[in-house]
């Protein structure tokens, strides 16, 4: 296994420091930024590694080059997640992320999917969050999600394992088996599992598979959803990686009506 999660190469880091900068203000939207050597100074870094972090900010739609002008901020620079892993919430929230309403929050044993994708032994416990995720009253997806098991996190993410069990811990108590709330209510907004763990993750490259598959809601997810049975719906799967180690595990259940879902996030 892989330990304490592998660090990113020099030239993510340093789109990581310019990407904050532009979402803190530092550099606000429609700003010039400074010449690349003045720049490169400022930050202590060498020229070419700078330019190779600018290009990848400007194919991922932070900067523009103008004629004349150099590469200025674009006006409504893409939300912040981690550029390449989002949660669903935002991924789908159309500049207006969903809000994450938490069903269950508990600790199961190994499913066959959790089995597969987890590589999680038979016995281990592993926390389980089940969310519905919803926009404008609207119920627009439900989620499953597994983290590994902790002892696993402890090696391979140690901050993730943190995280995770803070959030418990602020919503519910961690002690034992974490059980729903009366009518549902939340001491503090939800988050879903894959947000905790974007958060924890500044300094740890992830990676991350999906599939996508047609199906029905079926009884249970359509009551949890308030649609029939029989509504066509659209299943992602999603596994989360640290290196070679999966980390989370999730279904995601789109019924039709949902808002779009970009299949494709590119580097």
């Amino acid at each position: 296994m892989a330990v304490s999660g592998q660090r990113r190469r020099p030239v993510v880091a340093l789109y990581e420091r310019i990407a904050d900068a532009v979402h803190d203000g530092t550099y606000p939207p429609g700003s010039t930024l400074p010449s690349e050597p003045k720049l490169a100074a400022e930050l202590g870094v060498s020229r070419p590694a700078l330019r190779e972090a600018l290009l990848l900010l400007q194919e991922d739609g932070l900067l523009t080059v103008r004629r004349g002008v150099g590469r200025t901020v674009n006006d409504r620079p893409p939300r912040r997640g981690f550029e390449h892993v989002q949660p669903l919430e935002e991924l789908i929230g159309a500049g207006t992320p969903l809000r994450v309403r938490a069903l269950l929050r508990t600790v199961e044993e190994p499913t066959d999917f959790t089995t597969q994708h987890l590589l999680a032994p038979a016995r281990a416990e592993l926390r389980f969050w089940e969310s519905v995720l919803t926009g404008e009253g609207t119920a627009a997806a439900l989620s499953h999600e597994w983290a590994a098991p902790d002892e696993l996190l402890d090696r391979v993410h140690p901050e993730f394992a943190r995280a995770l069990r803070a959030t418990e811990t602020g919503s519910r108590a961690e002690a034992g088996p974490l059980a729903r709330t009366a009518g549902g209510s939340e001491r503090r907004p939800a988050v879903s599992m894959l947000s905790v763990l974007v958060g924890a993750s500044r300094e740890t490259a992830l990676s991350a598979h999906s599939g996508i598959t047609a199906t029905l809601l079926g009884r249970r997810r359509g009551d949890q959803l308030g649609r029939p049975a029989d509504t066509p719906a659209v299943l992602v799967t999603q596994v989360v990686r640290v290196g070679e180690t999966p980390v989370l595990a999730a279904k995601h259940m789109l019924p039709t009506g949902a808002p779009a879902l970009p299949v494709l996030q590119s580097h």
